[in-house]
């Protein structure tokens, strides 16, 4: 039962564990970094004498004339202007008109020298699921070809199914990523790759702790609560912690360099999103 499984409840313990650590380092950041006073996000506000009719009919004559001649240079819609198109439209879909308009949403359309910042944002995770999609395509070609609907007779591999990652059942997940992955490097704003991967897929969680398993041996050593050290820098019979995490930071200098760039990676975006992000500061 679910109260009796220790794995379950050490997984419900870091969960909340990071949670509220998130929620303390957000009122600390936001108290150290001031808010930027963000009038995009406080109410419209009346004179002293003035009144709700004032605020609704004299918005528009308040608005200075330099302002609405930027507006006008940069393509953007004013109150006097005409009918934007998608008005008439079979299906008027404002948000389509947009991304097009105003957004520059389209194919290969933000490959531009400019944005190569934000394409280095997201190479990490797009490089981690391209890099996922190759181990399990070399892994189970034929699985892959006949995409899971025809069995191999030669092989009894999905008889027998890998532990983990490399489980056939893990194909549809990988499709699923691959075909974000190619649709939001290819037809999106690159910065949001990362929060639009890791909302979507599993496989951005799954490969890193896939990799960590196979090739830290550390974790290796972990199966049981006590172990034998793999160098004389240990003391025999060590008793480890139940969170694997906590043990690989511990031991940061004797660990792979594939267990220190995935553990340095996601550490450094969850701190450097917390400190920013909270605080209207460009970060995705």
């Amino acid at each position: 039962m679910w109260p009796l499984d220790p794995s379950r409840k050490e997984v419900l313990r870091f969960a909340v564990s990071c949670r509220v650590l998130t929620l303390m380092l957000q009122a600390l950041f936001n108290a150290i970094i001031p808010d930027h006073h963000a009038e995009a996000f406080s109410p419209p506000r009346l004179a002293p004498s003035g009144s709700l009719d004032q605020l609704v009919e004299g918005s528009a004559h308040s608005i200075p004339e330099p302002l609405v001649q930027l507006a006008v240079d940069k393509g953007y819609r004013i109150a006097e202007g005409n009918k934007p198109p998608w008005c008439s439209w079979k299906l008027p879909l404002i948000y389509n008109y947009i991304q097009d308009v105003y957004w520059n949403v389209g194919f290969l359309r933000y490959y531009e020298l400019r944005q190569v910042p934000n394409f280095l944002l997201a190479a990490p995770v797009a490089i981690l699921v391209a890099w996922a999609t190759w181990t399990y395509v070399t892994t189970h070609p034929w699985l892959c070809l006949t995409l899971g609907l025809q069995r191999n007779k030669n092989n009894k591999a999905l008889e027998k199914p890998d532990p983990g990652f490399l489980s056939p059942r893990v194909f549809v997940y990988l499709v699923h990523a691959t075909v974000l992955l190619l649709f939001g490097g290819l037809c999106m704003h690159v910065q949001v790759l990362t929060r639009f991967l890791g909302s979507s897929t599993p496989i951005v969680y799954w490969f890193p702790a896939h990799l960590l398993q196979n090739q830290e041996p550390l974790l290796r050593s972990l199966e049981t609560e006590s172990w034998t050290p793999l160098a004389e820098d240990f003391p025999p019979r060590q008793k480890i912690p139940r969170n694997s995490i906590m043990e690989l930071l511990y031991n940061w200098k004797t660990c792979s360099s594939v267990t220190r760039y995935i553990l340095g990676y996601f550490l450094t975006y969850w701190l450097l999103g917390l400190l920013l992000h909270c605080n209207f500061l460009p970060w995705t």
